[in-house]
Formats: structure tokens, sequence, C-alpha cells
């Protein structure tokens, strides 16, 4: 590892060959604890590369544990997280609406890192217990239309490295790979990344990606990961990359504090159950939709099939109760 930090702090990047090495290395607990976190810490003083981060991923695809859903047209819905909005679970909460409204969801999620509460946190407040069980998952995505994979169960390096970036508190490059390393291969994704440079990097590796059928990645142009509607986003596929406004959506423009999170999992987890038993905000149900809307249209790449035909559908799972109700069965 000496050998390859110098050559970091020299200014030079890694090729794909040598990411993928380094990674299966740390894999494998060949390296320190103060050896990881200095080789985190250069990826969060400069940019990564392209090179570098499919390097990272197909090291981490290679040695994920994955599941087999049965050729399911799973979606997968998350962001890179780091964006430090501090908003509360829009992504998490998107999905049980997306499932309301009839999509198989694959989840790949993790505890927050540099904010309060990731999706794992969430979820693990309201009784679920984690499981690589793939049967298990199976059930769930069954009677449920989600299934969630709490990523140190299913990956060894981020099993390895959750002490450091939990220690650090901040964003880091596994940040970036968490939604390019789902073990269960979905054939659908929606991605809201924390920059625009990030923005542009996954959507090349997406369109690479020939398994895919269908993408999106998201990024709010005042850095959410996700459609924060407090301004305007971009929308990048295989098809388009396009510059949106909330209002193009149906939507008026909410402010930041509409959007805050819990101040501990605990509260985030009840900002969750709130919204999806009907209680939230006009600002909060509105992004919900936004976000589960456009996972509806990711997933639904037909030319006659419309935003506003997506957004009609995650409108009516949330106010109809069938979001609660895909909740209500994850958790049973």
């Amino acid at each position: 590892m000496k050998e390859i930090l110098q050559h970091l702090f020299d200014h030079k990047t890694l090729t794909k060959a040598e990411a993928k090495a380094v990674l299966t290395d740390i894999a494998s607990g060949k390296y320190s604890e103060a050896h990881i976190t200095s080789f985190l810490t250069v990826y969060m003083m400069r940019s990564i590369t392209v090179e570098e981060l499919s390097g990272f991923r197909e090291a981490l695809l290679e040695l994920c544990h994955r599941v087999d859903l049965g050729g399911l047209p799973t979606i997968d819905m998350c962001g890179t997280g780091g964006d430090g909005k501090d908003t509360f679970n829009i992504s998490t909460t998107a999905m049980f609406v997306a499932a309301g409204a009839g999509l198989k969801i694959a989840k790949h999620g993790n505890y927050g890192v540099s904010s309060v509460s990731g999706s794992s946190n969430v979820l693990q407040c309201l009784g679920y217990t984690f499981t690589n069980d793939v049967d298990a998952l199976r059930r769930s995505i069954d009677g449920s239309g989600v299934c969630f994979m709490h990523a140190p169960l299913f990956h060894p390096a981020m099993k390895a490295v959750a002490p450091i970036r939990q220690a650090l508190g901040m964003r880091t490059f596994f940040n970036m790979l968490g939604p390019l390393v789902n073990p269960a291969f979905p054939p659908f994704q929606m991605t809201g990344v924390f920059s625009m440079e990030l923005a542009r990097i996954y959507g090349y590796l997406l369109q690479s990606d020939s398994a895919k059928q269908g993408y999106i990645v998201l990024r709010s142009l005042d850095g959410y990961d996700e459609i924060s509607l407090t301004g305007n986003f971009k929308l990048i596929s295989r098809d388009a990359e396009e510059l949106c406004e909330p209002a193009q959506l149906g939507f008026e423009r909410v402010t930041a504090d509409e959007l805050r999170g819990g101040k501990t999992p605990e509260e985030s987890a009840q900002i969750f159950v709130r919204i999806l038993e009907g209680q939230g905000t006009a600002a909060q149900n509105a992004v919900v939709i936004a976000n589960a809307g456009m996972a509806i249209y990711c997933a639904q790449p037909t030319p006659k099939f419309s935003k506003q035909d997506a957004l009609a559908l995650a409108h009516e799972s949330l106010v109809s109760g069938k979001a609660l109700a895909a909740l209500k069965a994850f958790l049973a």
C-alpha cells in the first residue's frame, strides 16, 4: 500500500486494473486501518476518474454475495448521499410509493455516514432485521414489492471499511459506489448523485452497462442528490440529458427547511411513517411523488408512457394508502 499511496500523493491516478486490485486487497483484510484511511482520504481531496471508479465497481461486483430474484424486472432507487442537505429519507419513502404503484424494488442501502439517518437506519428503527438470505429476500419482494439489501452483508469490502467510514463521518468514494454495486443486478435504476461531475461519470458507466434496460441519474442544481423541487434539476438517461424545472412536473418550488429530516434516526423514521400514513406536508408529499414518479417512468420505457402518467400513478399510490400497505407488508 505504501507504493500505491506514494503514487497517488504524486498526483497520479490508478488504472482500472490497479483500482480493482487495491479494493480486492482491502476486502481481504490485507491493509491496516491507517493505510485504508489514507487511501480514502486521497479521494476526499481530489476527483475520482472513470477508470478508478470502474475498477472499484468491478472488484465489488465480483466479490459480492449475489442475489438471484428470478429475473424480476426490478429497479433500485437510491442516492449516493453525501450532499450535506440533511433531508428526510426521500428515496426510501419514494420506494414504497413506487412499490404501491406496482414496481418491484430491489433496494441497496446502508447506514448514514455523512447524514443522521440512511435507509438502513430508518428501516432498523421500524424493527426490520437485515438479511442476506436470498429466499427471505424473494419472499419480501413477492409479498410487498420491496426487498432491502443492507450493503455490508453483501460486500466484504464495505464491511471492512464500515468502522473507518463511520469514524471519518464524511463522504468517501464508497458513497459513489453504493448505487453502482447492487448485488441483485436490477435491470432498471434511478440514482441521485451529489455532483454534476459524478452525474456524468454515472451516465457513462450506466450507458456502457448492457444489462441496464433503463436508468435515470438525477442531480438538483443546488446540490441535492435527488429531485428536491427547491430548484431546477438535471435528468440523465440513455436517451437524453434534460434540464427540468419543478413546474414541468406540475409542482411548485419548495424550500430547504420544508425538507429537513429528523435529528435522530428515530425522528427520521417518524417522519417517514407519517408521510406514508397520509400526514405529510404538501412539500414532503410533492418531493416524494416527484421521485417515485421518475422511478415509475424509468421502469416503463415506452414512448406512450409519459412523465405525467408516472406522476399520476405515484400520487394515487400515496393518497390511496397503497404505499403504506407496501410498507406494512414489507415489515410483516
